[in-house]
């Protein structure tokens, strides 16, 4: 039955259809696979173009905002005026078993003090760029008192990455994300979400056809290792508010730990950042070289652009740049470049107040405030925002503060305007004349985009404020918001309450301000209550008072005697010593180089070396003779030392000690002489060209290592030539070793270190000790060990690790290091303690340790 229909040309024609259509389409699927294949790569292609024109919408915004960091922003960019930032050579960390890193004789006479770095700009200690510093593996933080620069130097990263600079290397093709502190959202929600408050902070600026696209492009930006972010401002919040970031930034470094990351930080505040890996590097201050150069540069574009501006010709008549020039290259000593800039600046546009810093200050808040805006309104908000230790503040809030000041039309009804203060009610100091109140008659009325914030929202105008999303604001600099703060404190008994605060920048800025304008006498006694061993970190956070107050202040003297005592005190670091001696030079007082001269004769060489680098540093012209019989000093430290110092002070009777002493030193000391006659381009470089031809061998050695310091090409061509062609090896292995320490300066940047068990060192001690060290346990026990190793270079080596583990017992056994009879050990150990210290750390007395 079932057969009956069966139709055989029917089963015969569908089975070879059937087989045609299965061979057609067998022979097809390449066709179809190339066909997916392409459609695939077409998608890929958009999928590129849309986040390739994403990211260089992107990279444009950075590079627009880059240029805009700095203070001379609405003058010029910030690369027509750029000083190329530096950073202070780190001290190298010692690997048993390794090779030395090669230090010049400088490096190794002038203290590691990287909370004053216009001491080693005095001499020229060796210094990287910041593409150098990068070439390590670790994170960083640029250190350095306000005004120093460390916002232009991440906008000068921010700038050649976003240009894709050959300088950067490796990083060449990495995308930068360059955001303030106050950018961000914080803390993050969750660990699904950690690139949300990037996101959100570049959406606010993104344009509108990118906004979809944003999210997607720094997701595959950071989860392919190719973010670079950079974060302004860290140095200016509370540590409260730094722990927030830190946290967000361990987030970061837990789920995307192949980008890398640079923050700005203070010396003394670096909550959270060093347990986290983060290397501190100092900002390089200015040289006296770069202080001429920038003022030429100010004074070509000032002639070439803004003078041929309609609003620079409506003033008198144009001094002539030449005489501006020579004027302002005189007494800039320990200027920053931020004052340096004011002092330019007002000189130039024909508006400065007067030649002193303050001057310069004044000059510039006024120059950016709104009109016809009260001073007292200014200073009220900075005091406020002080007292409320709100670097960035909600300026709903803030409005309250200075409602006052505002014209009765822009008042919200209701509002009274009362100045209350943050931290209880202070009352206005008797013997102060009333702040003004009342604002100009003829003030108009700005129309400002919603939400309107009064005053504020003038301000933001102006450039005084710099206003961000999810309500917040802050000053453009923390420089004027300190001065305008301390200003208003000689009006208000407010220097309490702030004293009493948790340490951070605005806090020190404040009271800094407020020593230059009021009697501080109760503020500096109980800074030097507070003050003890290690660190001294309040005295010397008052010593930062005495270079703009007046020099008759009666509380002055009880700093100076404070901080004689500790460069007088022997056994302690001089790392703490310097920065005493540093204190002196920075205050600018006359006082300062009679008693150097007289501690130069003292029978302690680690004193007489600290003083006559002072010396050096305020170029004491009448100190040639003392520093000539230092010379002859026992001690290799205060010989170096005076050689330093007589080419820092330039005079002829100086340069002619320094040139015999390179004609008839020992070795040692020749070679002192010689990198030092390379920090004078005239007379210096001179000496050193005409030795070369020398028949002395140990001359020439000299020498060699002396244009080891120059960068010019004269000098290493002739290094080059001494490599090669000179008759005495040891001239030719100088020669190579200053040539080599060139081509390796990126071994100077920081690097992680290795785990303990990756460690050849550590684990070879280890075995010695008949232990072995197990991958992820941080040894610290055996650390310790190390520690108390008498061999000195094991002992070095420990340090590093330990900072990881400041357990009670491992900081006690860092003072016990620090206190050893070994000058490498005490200054290692001290440097360790400062970050620790830094980190937030609490640092007990030497004396509860039983050390003295």
């Amino acid at each position: 039955m079932f057969l009956s229909g069966f139709d055989p040309f029917s089963f015969f024609a569908g089975f070879i259809a059937a087989s045609v259509f299965w061979w057609l389409i067998a022979r097809a699927r390449p066709l179809w696979n190339e066909i997916r294949s392409g459609a695939k790569e077409k998608r890929e292609a958009a999928q590129t173009r849309k986040s390739s024109t994403v990211e260089e919408n992107h990279r444009r915004n950075t590079l627009r905002r880059a240029q805009g960091m700095h203070l001379a922003a609405p003058l010029f960019a910030l690369d027509e005026i750029l000083q190329t930032p530096l950073v202070l050579a780190p001290k190298p960390i010692v690997e048993p078993g390794a090779p030395p890193v090669f230090e010049d004789v400088i490096s190794q006479t002038v203290p590691y003090l990287p909370g004053w770095p216009e001491i080693g700009a005095a001499f020229g200690v060796q210094t990287l760029t910041l593409p150098q510093a990068l070439a390590g593996n670790s994170n960083l933080v640029i250190i350095g008192q306000p005004g120093i620069g460390k916002s232009v130097a991440l906008a000068h990263i921010a700038s050649l990455l976003a240009n894709r600079s050959s300088e950067m290397g490796a990083f060449q093709e990495v995308v930068p994300f360059l955001l303030h502190v106050a950018d961000l959202k914080l803390p993050a929600v969750d660990e699904k979400n950690a690139l949300t408050p990037i996101t959100d902070a570049f959406s606010e600026n993104a344009a509108m056809l990118d906004l979809g696209r944003l999210p997607a492009f720094i997701q595959s930006a950071f989860k392919s290792g190719q973010a670079f972010l950079l974060v302004d401002g860290y140095d200016e919040i509370t540590p409260a508010e730094q722990q927030v970031v830190s946290d967000y930034f361990k987030l970061l470094i837990k789920l995307f730990p192949q980008n890398r990351i640079i923050a700005t930080g203070s010396p003394e505040y670096l909550d959270g950042l060093i347990a986290l890996g983060f290397a501190p590097l100092a900002l390089a201050a200015w040289s006296a070289k770069q202080h001429e150069t920038f003022i030429r540069q100010w004074g070509q574009l000032w002639t070439q652009t803004v003078s041929l501006e309609s609003w620079a010709q409506t003033g008198g008549q144009q001094v002539d740049p030449l005489l501006l020039n020579i004027w302002l290259g005189s007494d800039n000593s320990n200027l920053t470049p931020l004052e340096l800039t004011l002092k330019a600046w007002g000189a130039y546009a024909g508006e400065s107040l007067g030649p002193h810093v303050l001057e310069g200050i004044a000059s510039h808040i006024r120059r950016i405030a709104p009109p016809n805006t009260p001073l007292a309104a200014l200073e009220t908000l900075a005091m406020q925002a002080t007292l409320s230790a709100q670097a960035v503040f909600d300026p709903r809030k803030a409005r309250d503060w200075v409602r006052s000041f505002e014209p009765s039309e822009e008042r919200v009804p209701g509002q009274t305007g009362e100045l209350k203060m943050k931290t209880g009610e202070l009352k206005m100091k008797t013997d102060a004349p009333p702040a003004e109140e009342k604002p100009a008659a003829d003030k108009k009325t700005e129309k400002v985009a919603t939400p309107t914030y009064g005053l504020l929202s003038k301000m933001v105008a102006s450039g005084l404020l710099v206003s961000y999303a999810n309500h917040r604001m802050r000053f453009v600099h923390p420089i004027f918001a300190g001065y305008l703060a301390g200003r208003a404190m000689t009006n208000y008994n407010a220097e309490e309450p702030i004293l009493n605060q948790t340490d951070w920048a605005g806090k020190y800025l404040a009271l800094r301000y407020f020593a230059a304008f009021g009697d501080a006498s109760s503020l500096v006694q109980s800074l030097l209550e507070f003050s003890r061993l290690p660190m001294h970190r309040p005295l010397m956070a008052a010593a930062r008072f005495l270079r703009d107050a007046p020099k008759n202040a009666p509380w002055r003297g009880k700093i100076f005697g404070s901080l004689a005592a500790i460069l007088q005190t022997e056994g302690i670091p001089l790392g703490v010593r310097g920065q005493a001696m540093a204190a002196f030079v920075h205050s600018n007082d006359s006082n300062a180089a009679p008693l150097f001269r007289q501690f130069a004769t003292a029978t302690s060489f680690e004193l007489v070396h600290l003083v006559v680098l002072g010396l050096g540093a305020i170029k004491d012209a009448k100190a040639a003779q003392v520093l000539a019989q230092t010379l002859n000093a026992p001690s290799i430290s205060v010989r170096r030392a005076a050689c330093l110092a007589l080419v820092s002070i330039g005079t002829n009777e100086a340069l002619e000690l320094v040139a015999h002493t390179l004609l008839s030193g020992d070795e040692d000391v020749r070679r002192a002489a010689a990198e030092a006659l390379a920090s004078d381009p005239l007379e210096g470089h001179a000496v050193l060209k005409e030795g070369l031809e020398h028949s002395d061998i140990l001359l020439r050695r000299a020498i060699a290592y002396g244009l080891g310091r120059l960068d010019n090409a004269w000098a290493i061509e002739a290094l080059q030539k001494v490599q090669i062609s000179d008759e005495q090896w040891v001239v030719r292995n100088a020669a190579t070793e200053v040539l080599d320490a060139k081509t390796n300066i990126a071994s100077r940047a920081p690097h992680k270190l290795k785990a303990p068990s990756d460690s050849p060192w550590l684990v070879e001690f280890a075995s010695k000790q008949g232990v072995g060290i197990s991958p992820g346990t941080p040894a610290t026990d055996i650390l310790l060990q190390a520690l108390k190793s008498d061999n000195p270079e094991t002992r070095l080596a420990a340090l590093p690790y330990l900072k990881f583990a400041p357990s009670e017992g491992v900081v006690t056994q860092i003072y016990h290091a620090m206190y050893k009879d070994d000058p490498e050990l005490r200054e290692a150990a001290f440097n360790i303690l400062w970050e620790l210290g830094a980190s937030g750390i609490k640092l007990p007395d030497p004396t509860q340790l039983g050390l003295n």
